[in-house]
């Protein structure tokens, strides 16, 4: 299935602080922008958060259909 990802939330903190906002936007406007192909939910999570190295928090989206 392809997915579109309308809102996320992801935990932009780790041993080092929070990664400051000018590092987050692109990351997230990245994210959004992006058509993601994955079996289900938890697939799509496990996909953007190994293309972006950052445990997502929340999520909403929306199926694309053919």
């Amino acid at each position: 299935m392809q997915f579109q990802v309308t809102d996320i939330e992801f935990d932009f903190v780790d041993d080092e602080g929070i990664l400051p906002d000018e590092f987050q936007t692109p990351i997230i406007e990245d994210t959004i922008g992006t058509i993601w192909d994955a079996v289900d939910e938890d697939d799509l999570i496990e996909e953007i958060t190994a293309a972006t190295g950052w445990c997502i928090n929340s999520i909403d989206y929306k199926i694309i259909l053919k």
